[in-house]
């Protein structure tokens, strides 16, 4: 039996009211030669009774039912036993568009990628609104990308303004196997150290300019409330960092690197719920700590803006939340 032609990963915790739709969007695509392996992450409603439903009446899903061990994780999980010649990604609310996958497999396929990215439109769950934006429609990548393969090589100079998701992608199985491709597990925001990783050892890529992909917004997403869950933008910046340092990337990527490191937890701090204010404060001051006692720390002070020096510098300088807040007033 020849292998399917794309494995689709779908992990999905508490999704009750949202996981039919995502389900009988790939069920319904109008590739059929497709694995469709669904994880139940510990769910305490519904979500497991619904997946099981769809499992018995469709021979091409695969279910895994485990306890609670989160995104990054669940996708690892489902990668190691995808079997398809391509891997795409779906979060348990949002969907593909009917065609998505015939449209991305042929795309790769007839260019040999390792990475197709399609643009995602969003969906306001409340109004109903569909709306674009700039990041999910990847306007980064001018008219000059349209219609080729190109290499990372090409947007070096705007790496960190592309879009993170790893949704928005459908990835040649063999290349992500070949270079140990994971998400970082236990942390919010795996898509980040996972997209670049694995952007920066592809040789073959292309995008297409259509929607295919859903995204539904909604009180509960992860990204929707800036609350606790906002502190794991620390971790995932060190994981990010680690993976740069590991893989060789970082000489050649720092001064936008290392801005992107700073910025991340600057602006969690400037957003975040005034509960979490403290415990993001000492978590992004022990970070700093440690880069301080480390052959890196004088990139840091030579190459951060002076916005960015600042509040590093401001950080280091205080003992606590309530200090630096006194003569940082804006966060």
């Amino acid at each position: 039996m020849t292998n399917p032609k794309i494995s689709l990963i779908l992990s999905a915790y508490n999704e009750e009211k949202f996981i039919k739709k995502a389900i009988e969007s790939v069920i319904n695509q109008t590739l059929k030669d497709i694995e469709i392996i669904i994880v139940n992450d510990g769910s305490t409603d519904d979500t497991l009774n619904i997946i099981n439903s769809y499992g018995n009446s469709d021979s091409r899903i695969k279910v895994i039912n485990q306890e609670n061990i989160g995104l990054g994780a669940s996708r690892n999980k489902g990668m190691k036993i995808a079997s398809g010649e391509y891997i795409t990604f779906l979060d348990g609310d949002d969907w593909f568009a009917t065609d998505a996958f015939e449209i991305s497999y042929k795309e790769a396929k007839s260019k040999n990628t390792d990475i197709t990215m399609y643009q995602m439109i969003n969906y306001d769950d409340e109004s109903g609104r569909v709306y674009e934006n700039d990041w999910f429609n990847l306007n980064n990548l001018d008219e000059s990308f349209d219609n080729i393969v190109f290499s990372p090589e090409k947007t070096k100079n705007f790496l960190f303004d592309l879009s993170v998701s790893s949704c928005q992608k459908i990835y040649r199985n063999s290349f992500l196997k070949s270079i140990n491709a994971s998400f970082p597990e236990g942390i919010y925001f795996e898509d980040m150290p996972f997209f670049f990783h694995v952007y920066l050892k592809a040789k073959r890529i292309s995008i297409i300019r259509k929607h295919l992909y859903y995204r539904r917004k909604h009180d509960a997403s992860i990204t929707h409330v800036v609350d606790a869950n906002y502190l794991d933008t620390v971790e995932a910046g060190c994981e990010l960092m680690r993976r740069f340092i590991d893989n060789g990337f970082y000489e050649d990527y720092k001064f936008d690197l290392i801005a992107y490191k700073i910025n991340g937890p600057r602006m969690a701090l400037m957003d975040i719920r005034e509960d979490a204010k403290k415990p993001l404060f000492k978590l992004i001051k022990e970070d700093y700590e440690k880069i301080k006692k480390t052959k890196y720390y004088q990139d840091y002070l030579d190459n951060l803006g002076p916005k960015k020096k600042k509040f590093f510098l401001d950080i280091l300088k205080y003992d606590n939340y309530t200090e630096f807040k006194k003569n940082n007033p804006e966060y």
